[in-house]
């Protein structure tokens, strides 16, 4: 189907954004290399202090060996040399004196003129400018403070004297606790200035005042300056000044920290050197803590290096296997194409579960083993890894040809985990091949567990194969590997069904179990349609039907179909009695409305059915079919009506009964589009022959691939051919002629017209035969004939 240009269609909004592709590939990557990476490390023979070494062990390169405590010693020595940081501000009697100068100044501008009336609104005003002088200065004032200040007209001379001494105590230091600072008397201090790179020692600290000792020292430094001053006013200038007396020496414990840290990093650690060739543990040799050193520090400097190259290595590894793995599969498969981004983060989201688990297993029969009351092989204990459950997990949501690829990467990157084992590989990707084949039409929990009994017989069988090819089959080996064979396929089962109701409901999806539960037509929301909304459930019954047949005949999903069109019409719960099919005594509601309101009340049944789709959490499949059933086509007969009504020269917006889309992008939302139309125009026809029923199907069929609406959905014209084939043979088998019996006969004229609102037939659709059909380039003709 061609799209225009001009449409805005939903794949655009879902469209696959690089960076998040790349961000999605790049993340599995570095997480699978991260589980991957303790099979990535050398293994070295872990020994205790104590033991006996079995062989000799010598230096496969020189290196070095770290003595830890002569090197302790040297970085304790380094940072005890650091001096304690103080900062000190040299700013801070600046910005007070601008603070009180400023607020002096305010109050100031409050004497303005002199006599006994303007007193009182000096008074006033000085009042009023009280909270801002406060806020300026930086300190509560009381009433009699503020009277003597008011009594000496804020006289500039006192915020001079205030400022002076303040700037003199400040100038020789104040900090806020000096017992803490006297402690560094021994050593001294960095005096570091604010603002600046300067800095000295300072190795005296007893001139330094501490905040009491300044506050004290207020009344000895200012006893010769304030001499004349009126006793009152010296108290306050005295009060004034020690509560703005601030610390401006304080020590910067950040930066102290950070000296002392690069002071101990300079230290380089004492080594001495062991030679390659060198003697490390002999055999029959007790093991010392100086070995253990050795042999330690020889597998962290050779360890890591490989580690690390090694690393580097499998995560390309892994990267180009994704990569290739989607750019020609992944890519062009149609069940991931819709919603891509959310389907590519469930793949790698399963991979890396399913790699933790292949992990865990894999230490567990590492751990178990050496200990087991039998003899058992962890190669035995491998076959019960439920690694198969990784790729039927996958062919639940996104079916069988997803998995396939899925199975094949999963069982390649598990090789790493086993050493490259080439048969451990080979068994996993067939049991995961086949566990994915067997479920893929799974539509009931237990046949997650049928499915997992084939897994279990198809790894004894592919178990007894590897044995006859490595020549390993002695004693009870075989009998063990078929025990745990067996029980991995039949685990792998169990975590698929635990594991599918998980996912559909952490990634939205709805699986044809889901599915099965919601078709059942005892559900409570088709219940509440049936009682609610007669009309509405017998045409969604009909849909469904309709739909279930056509999608059979693509190749479409025959369930997902039928459960769309029973529900695609839930929003009209709503409002039910606005739809003619829900209409009783032939009395008609929108006949009393306006046609733009009419148009509202139809288009909102799809978003109603919406939120309460969201409301049940009946699945985003489903959610979609409501949403887009309807695409953007135009409501005609409200249209129509609306032109009819329209004054002269207004011109009647199409696009306002139009509805909202998006336009259908499965097949399967596209069936229940054409169902919906067909089946609701059906019931006007009168005498509804095979011949009228095929012109009728033929005509709408054209019309909606004319308005375009099928331009998203991934239907071709041969599929539509089908649909239509299907939709007559329904409809036909629905209005097939009946006898009319002489007992039971109807009146020509009880016969009622029954059909949506919004789906009225024209006067040419009244009268279609088999030959009509339309010239236009955009016409299917012969649409659904045989």
């Amino acid at each position: 189907m061609n799209t225009k240009p001009s449409d805005i269609s939903l794949k655009k909004r879902f469209s696959p954004n690089f960076w998040i592709l790349s961000g999605i590939l790049f993340s599995v990557t570095i997480i699978s290399t991260l589980i991957l990476s303790p099979n990535l490390m050398v293994r070295h023979t872990p020994y205790q202090i104590g033991d006996i070494a079995d062989k000799n062990i010598k230096a496969t390169t020189d290196f070095f060996v770290i003595d830890e405590n002569a090197t302790s010693r040297q970085q304790e020595i380094a940072r005890n040399s650091i001096l304690t940081v103080y900062d000190y501000d040299k700013s801070l009697s600046d910005t007070l004196k601008q603070k009180i100068n400023s607020a002096f100044a305010l109050s100031r501008s409050a004497f303005g003129s002199s006599g006994e009336e303007k007193a009182l609104d000096i008074h006033n005003e000085i009042l009023s400018l009280k909270p801002e002088f406060e806020k300026k200065i930086g300190i509560s004032v009381n009433k009699g403070a503020c009277k003597i200040l008011e009594n000496e007209k804020f006289s500039e001379n006192i915020s001079d004297l205030i400022t002076n001494i303040l700037t003199k105590i400040l100038r020789n230091g104040v900090v806020a606790n000096k017992d803490l600072l006297l402690k560094e008397n021994d050593k001294g201090i960095t005096l570091k200035t604010i603002g600046t790179d300067d800095e000295m020692v300072v190795r005296n600290l007893k001139h330094f005042y501490g905040l009491d000792q300044a506050k004290t020292m207020v009344r000895i430094i200012g006893e010769p300056i304030l001499k004349n001053v009126d006793y009152t006013v010296v108290n306050l200038i005295v009060d004034f000044t020690q509560r703005l007396i601030q610390p401006n020496i304080t020590p910067n414990r950040s930066e102290t920290e950070k000296r002392k840290n690069d002071s101990e990093a300079l230290i380089n650690s004492t080594l001495y050197k062991i030679q390659r060739g060198e003697m490390i543990l002999r055999e029959g040799e007790r093991v010392t803590p100086l070995h253990l050193l050795k042999l330690n520090e020889l597998k962290d400097q050779t360890g890591t290096k490989q580690a690390l190259e090694k690393g580097i290595g499998t995560a390309l590894i892994i990267l180009a296997l994704l990569t290739i793995t989607y750019l020609i599969h992944l890519k062009y498969q149609r069940k991931i194409l819709h919603y891509q981004n959310k389907n590519l983060f469930f793949i790698g989201s399963v991979l890396i579960l399913f790699l933790l688990i292949l992990q865990f297993f894999a230490f567990l029969a590492q751990s178990l083993t050496p200990g087991a009351p039998v003899s058992i092989s962890p190669a035995s204990i491998f076959y019960c890894i439920p690694l198969a459950a990784g790729p039927m997990t996958i062919c639940q949501f996104l079916g069988f040809n997803i998995a396939f690829p899925f199975a094949i990467v999963l069982s390649l990157i598990s090789a790493i985990i086993f050493e490259n084992s080439y048969e451990l590989c080979l068994f996993f990707l067939l049991n995961g091949i086949m566990g994915a084949f067997w479920v893929q039409n799974c539509k009931e929990r237990k046949g997650f567990i049928q499915a997992g009994v084939k897994v279990g017989l198809l790894n004894m069988l592919l178990a007894t194969i590897i044995d006859i090819y490595m020549i390993d089959f002695s004693g009870f080996k075989l009998l063990w590997d078929w025990t745990f064979a067996f029980s991995g396929g039949i685990i792998a089962g169990i975590i698929t069904a635990g594991l599918t109701p998980l996912m559909e409901l952490s990634f939205g999806y709805t699986t044809d179990s889901t599915l099965h539960e919601l078709a059942n037509l005892d559900q409570p929301l088709l219940r509440r349609l049936m009682l609610e909304a007669p009309g509405t459930y017998h045409h969604s019954v009909i849909v469904g039907s309709l739909v279930e047949a056509a999608a059979s005949e693509i190749g479409a999903n025959p369930l997902l179909a039928k459960v769309c069109g029973y529900y695609h019409d839930i929003g009209k719960l709503k409002n039910p009695l606005y739809f003619i099919e829900n209409q009783r005594n032939g009395k008609n509601i929108h006949n009393k409305l306006a046609p733009s309101m009419s148009c509202l009340i139809l288009t909102s049944h799809v978003k109603n059915g919406i939120e309460l789709a969201k409301e049940k959490k009946i699945g985003q499949a489903i959610l979609d079919a409501i949403n887009q059933h309807h695409g953007t086509t135009l409501i005609s007969f409200f249209f129509n009506k609306a032109q009819k009504q329209a004054k002269d020269n207004q011109v009647v917006n199409i696009d306002n009964f139009r509805y909202p889309g998006p336009k259908p992008q499965t097949r399967e939302t596209a069936l229940v589009m054409l169902a919906d139309v067909v089946e609701a125009a059906s019931r006007a026809l009168d005498q509804p022959t095979p011949a009228r029923i095929q012109g009728l199907v033929q005509q709408l069929f054209n019309k909606l691939f004319s308005d375009n609406q099928l331009d998203e959905c991934p239907l071709t014209l041969k599929d539509l051919h089908n649909i239509a084939r299907s939709y007559n043979k329904i409809l036909n088998g629905i209005y097939h002629h009946r006898v009319e019996y002489p007992d039971k006969l109807t009146p020509r004229d009880a016969k009622e017209k029954n059909g949506h609102t919004d789906r009225q037939q024209t006067d040419e659709a009244q009268n279609i035969d088999a030959t009509d059909t339309d010239n236009s380039p955009s016409t299917l003709k012969r649409l659904g004939q045989s």
